[in-house]
């Protein structure tokens, strides 16, 4: 994994999207256009502008004055952040009411700026590019549930976004065109999906969901599970399992879902509505998983407005990069500790795949990002900060090995029973892996102290049954105990004698 060329590039401006949907208006404001989008504020109106779009034709009046009071407060917002770049859309109401004209006409003097009313195709690719935005090698079929449509569209990792259709299957429609009668919705929901005739190319393949109603929907399930992470993004469900859930959640009445805290009042009224879509539409498809992304049109803007260059650099390695800027005692050193445990991977140590030397190397990025903490605190804080860091191109299992490794370079292999459950969600040979990261963060930091130029002066390597330690001359009063204890265990969990060779003169090694 390379460094990236142009990590110190000159800090960019914030952007800002604001997305006017059927149910709600959202500003986010990102710290700059880059591949890992990170938000400086987030905020969400929900003015139910399509609350009656099916059977009036028309914006609600209520939601209408709601939304341009919520414009104007965004604009505002935006002008305080120093904003340089606003992109503004507007999806299912606002382009096929009756009176969305009139309104987009309001709102673009408000908001001083262009207004791209989207159409249903447009809406599923960008939700696609939000898709590939935070899982750069997503390959499968992507759904996007608003309030006033559905938007469907498969994804492959060769060919990009093929195909796109929108239903009007949004949550807030649904109950208008149903009359809030579920059994009349189901009706509607696979008449409208009978429509679409190549649902199958789902089978077997990710099914990615887009859209707060299905987010609250997994919450709703990761509940139930007392799931580890509080993180939606990449959050999983095995087909026949979100199948079966689906189809509790879609006889559930909002008023049997007040007790649950996790669910906001409008969601607990979209949610048996959404379920049930989900419902109808994996039992046609039958892909292999359901998975969260939160990611969404909104990302998927950003990402599409820029260069090629920067849509192609790994979101995961960027921010665990930045992070290393912000908090670590040295980035460079951190870069430094990548290619120093390449040595312990592959050949003669355990094998690796591309995708464990990739997790390997974001872990070492993040390795020192919890220096500040009080030592007795600093494992659990560091693990906290992996666990639910907004991550892009990171699944659960991912997740849990970096924060874990993190936990063990901070706090010692010692029980992971802090780690909150992180433990039970990889496999033994993650967990090993985990453990051996974490020995050699630790045995490193007892020559490096954590500063740059030194522990790629000192290479590690295996011989015969040992694991060897070069300290040339100049370093050779690092030697000590407590670097011994450290190296040792590391030795240990790699299966080989610990050996620390110093370099008195060139040609006279000493072994310690």
């Amino acid at each position: 994994m390379k460094q990236p060329k142009d990590r110190n590039r000159p800090e960019n401006k914030p952007v800002a999207v604001i997305d006017i949907g059927s149910n709600s208006v959202r500003l986010v404001v990102f710290e700059s256009a880059k591949r890992n989008p990170v938000p400086l504020f987030n905020e969400k109106v929900l003015c139910g502008l399509g609350r009656s779009l099916a059977t009036t034709g028309r914006l609600n009046d209520p939601g209408v004055e709601r939304a341009l009071n919520a414009l104007r407060r965004f604009r505002a917002i935006a002008e305080q952040l120093g904003v340089v770049g606003m992109n503004v859309i507007a999806t299912a109401a606002a382009r096929e009411s009756e009176n969305g004209p009139d309104f987009v006409h309001r709102a673009r003097k408000i908001l001083k700026t262009d207004i791209s009313v989207i159409s249903g195709k447009e809406e599923a690719h960008l939700a696609a590019a939000g898709v590939v935005s935070g899982f750069p090698d997503a390959s499968g079929m992507a759904a996007d549930l608003g309030g006033g449509s559905l938007e469907i569209i498969g994804i492959h990792k060769k060919h990009g976004a093929t195909g796109g259709v929108t239903l009007p299957l949004g949550g807030l429609r649904l109950i208008d065109s149903s009359g809030g009668c579920l059994k009349k919705a189901r009706k509607i929901v696979d008449a409208e999906l009978a429509k679409v005739d190549w649902l199958e190319k789902g089978k077997g393949r990710p099914f990615y969901a887009v859209g707060g109603t299905w987010r609250a929907f997994a919450r709703l399930h990761m509940s139930q599970k007392n799931y580890p992470l509080s993180v939606m993004h990449a959050y999983q469900i095995p087909m026949k399992e979100a199948l079966t859930f689906a189809r509790v959640v879609d006889h559930l009445s909002p008023s049997s879902l007040e007790g649950v805290e996790s669910l906001s009042r409008a969601r607990r009224e979209t949610l048996p509505y959404g379920a049930l879509v989900l419902e109808r539409l994996l039992k046609r498809m039958r892909p292999s998983e359901f998975i969260v992304s939160a990611f969404g049109v909104r990302e998927g803007l950003l990402y599409s407005t820029l260069e090629e260059e920067e849509q192609k650099r790994d979101p995961l390695i960027v921010a665990c990069d930045e992070l290393a800027q912000l908090r670590s005692r040295s980035p460079k050193h951190a870069w430094e500790l990548c290619k120093w445990t390449d040595a312990l991977f592959g050949g003669q140590g355990p094998k690796e795949t591309p995708k464990e030397k990739r997790l390997r190397h974001a872990a070492c990025l993040v390795s020192d990002i919890g220096w500040r903490t009080h030592p007795e605190y600093r494992s659990v804080q560091s693990l906290s900060m992996i666990a639910q860091e907004s991550f892009a191109g990171l699944d659960h299992p991912g997740r849990a090995f970096m924060a874990l490794s993190v936990y063990y370079g901070n706090g010692g292999l010692r029980s992971a029973d802090s780690s909150r459950g992180l433990y039970h969600l990889i496999d033994d040979n993650t967990r090993s892996r985990a453990r051996i990261m974490g020995a050699a963060v630790r045995a490193a930091y007892m020559v490096s102290a954590a500063m740059p130029g030194v522990i790629n002066k000192t290479p590690v390597f295996y011989e015969d049954d040992k694991l060897v330690w070069h300290l040339p001359k100049k370093y050779v009063a690092l030697e000590g105990e407590r670097l011994e204890e450290r190296f040792a265990v590391l030795a240990g969990e790699l299966g080989r004698k610990p050996e620390i060779r110093l370099e008195v003169e060139a040609s006279q090694p000493v072994i310690a």
